[in-house]
């Protein structure tokens, strides 16, 4: 991984981040507003291709991020719940930054580029199904998206 230097990202921590940086922070991938099962037993977490109806396929950025907590039950505000980081992928900024890892060189902020997660196929974008009365979640489990 190449060195980060000074970069706001590598030398703060998520809770002094400034909302800016934090809102930068986000590579936007969409996996967070992928369907997630999780096993009652093993507390195994599983991802759908399934995603949240605010959801932008193209773009993998929410329709309604500013109160996206008010038009999807369930849906976290991370800053506000940071136990809620677990539940995101392996390759989130939020995640890798919490445990003290460098950002990808595919991650925006790195690359220099909005597109490179879209490239690098990080994204959703292209495997991502809209929910439409889906019943079965199990049937659209990806195997690879942690």
């Amino acid at each position: 991984m190449a060195a980060e230097g000074g970069a706001f990202w590598a030398s703060k921590s998520l809770a002094e981040l400034t909302v800016t940086e934090w809102e930068s922070l986000c590579d936007g991938c969409g996996r967070c507003c992928l369907h997630k099962l999780e096993d009652e037993d093993t507390g195994d977490l599983y991802y759908t291709r399934v995603a949240c109806r605010q959801l932008n396929l193209e773009t993998c950025r929410c329709r309604s991020y500013e109160d996206r907590t008010l038009k999807v039950p369930g849906c976290l505000d991370l800053r506000k719940d940071p136990e809620a980081l677990g539940w995101l992928p392996s390759t989130c900024a939020y995640r890798l930054r919490r445990d003290g890892e460098f950002l990808p060189a595919w991650h925006p902020l790195v690359s220099g580029r909005s597109e490179s997660v879209h490239e690098a196929g990080i994204s959703v974008r292209k495997m991502a199904v809209t929910e439409t009365g889906l019943e079965d979640l199990e049937d659209f489990i990806v195997e690879d998206l942690i």
